[in-house]
């Protein structure tokens, strides 16, 4: 059951990108120029003398910066982006005119490979995240196996972007108050087109899971950068959720350099070189990074034997086109490993379903203070033609829920794949 929307039409996803203007190619670098003023950074070309269109540029993906370091970095070539839709929201016509490629979160969109096509065969970059959101805790996330399908099936070379710096100035749990940090892009050719035609779809991954390998923290350390602002562990919290020491969720908060647990009372501070310690006995994790992976492992045995669970009321605002944000008021979230997420409520009358199922959802698009409607943590569930915005009741529960997406996907995965070794 869809929403009961006066206008039924959504946004037309399924549209071709046009070539961008060479005037708006070079009015993008000029405006990355601007709002860069100020900010120390640099791009370090690699292996890319020979590098020229049409080619796929992979790149990680930790705040809005990305997209001016890499206007800058393949200037003067023509550049198409895969854009979330909430990045269309209010301006549809300049994304249209930017040449960007409108896709909606997590949804199996087969029209973008014909649009991926589409660019490289007039001579363009083409450009994707394959993380598909910013990073929570500075590492690489969870990369689709369809990367490797995806460039050998174009066969162009292929470059990666790594920016390494952005997530300690900007993390995504507390990109509200930058940090003084530098920014150094390594802009990389992996990939000839020989290459690619020679190697297998195994082995092209595994060359671009190498190739976007970043850990954050690790890269604090071994250059020494120390940040000394005194509110550097506000909002850490959002990401480690649980308490190491009682075990306990959702109770953790944070405040000015430290981190805690008001279970209980356990406290740990942000040092200035990016370790955490104990502010008295054990240090469980000293580095952020692992504390994050050790919840993952949590939820994974909660899905794996079958505890699993989540069931909320939620304040739900939807974006079946770009101009508005409809809000649908409350309805109620389920999600667990057998039916993965279930949104029902009822809009202007009508009762509505939204299902997405455990293996049609490999990740979930999370955001800390949505800023384009409440500043509260929400999750966005995607369909086809809609987008969900769904504020939980319940406090700090977002990570988790990404964590459940990724490992109920992993589950049900290996499940299909030992049914089809038996068939």
């Amino acid at each position: 059951m869809e929403v009961n929307y006066k206008n039924k039409k959504s946004y037309n996803t399924a549209k071709y990108p046009i070539r961008q203007p060479r005037f708006f190619t070079w009015l993008i670098w000029l405006l990355s120029k601007i709002m860069l003023t100020g900010k120390n950074y640099k791009i370090e070309k690699i292996n890319t003398e020979n590098l020229k269109p049409p080619y796929i540029l992979l790149s990680n993906h930790l705040y809005f910066v990305d997209f001016e370091l890499a206007a800058l970095a393949t200037y003067p070539h023509r550049i198409n982006n895969v854009v979330s839709i909430d990045g269309y929201y209010r301006r549809p016509w300049l994304m249209v005119l930017i040449g960007a490629i409108c896709k909606r979160k997590f949804t199996n969109d087969l029209h973008l490979v014909k649009s991926i096509r589409r660019v490289l065969q007039k001579g363009d970059v083409f450009c994707m995240y394959p993380e598909a959101r910013y990073s929570p805790d500075g590492t690489t996330a969870i990369l689709p196996e369809s990367i490797g399908k995806l460039i050998k099936m174009n066969k162009v070379p292929v470059a990666c972007m790594l920016h390494r710096g952005n997530h300690l100035r900007t993390p995504f749990w507390n990109f509200r108050k930058p940090r003084k940090v530098p920014l150094h892009t390594t802009f990389t050719q992996i990939l000839t087109a020989e290459q690619v035609a020679e190697l297998s779809i195994d082995e092209i991954n595994k060359i671009v899971r190498e190739a976007l390998d970043y850990d954050e923290y690790r890269y604090q350390k071994e250059n020494g950068i120390k940040i000394t602002e005194p509110f550097r562990a506000e909002g850490l919290h959002k990401i480690l959720y649980q308490c190491p020491a009682c075990k306990t969720e959702h109770k953790m908060a944070s405040k000015g350099a430290e981190i805690f647990c008001e279970e209980c009372g356990k406290r740990w501070t942000l040092l200035e070189d990016g370790n955490l310690k104990a502010n008295e006995g054990e240090t469980e994790f000293s580095h952020i990074p692992d504390w994050f992976a050790w919840e993952r492992t949590e939820v994974r045995k909660q899905v794996e034997n079958g505890t699993y669970h989540f069931e909320d009321t939620v304040d739900v605002f939807s974006l079946p086109r770009c101009w508005r944000y409809f809000h649908l008021g409350d309805a109620k979230l389920t999600h667990d490993i057998n039916d993965g997420f279930t949104l029902t409520g009822h809009y202007r009358g009508k009762d509505y379903k939204i299902e997405r199922k455990p293996l049609g959802q490999i990740g979930l698009h999370v955001e800390y203070d949505y800023c384009y409607l409440k500043p509260f943590d929400c999750i966005d569930i995607s369909t086809d033609k809609d987008s969900f915005y769904c504020y939980p009741t319940k406090q700090n529960v977002v990570t988790k829920l990404s964590f459940a997406t990724e490992e109920i996907y992993r589950l049900k995965s290996l499940e299909a794949k030992r049914e089809k070794e038996k068939t």
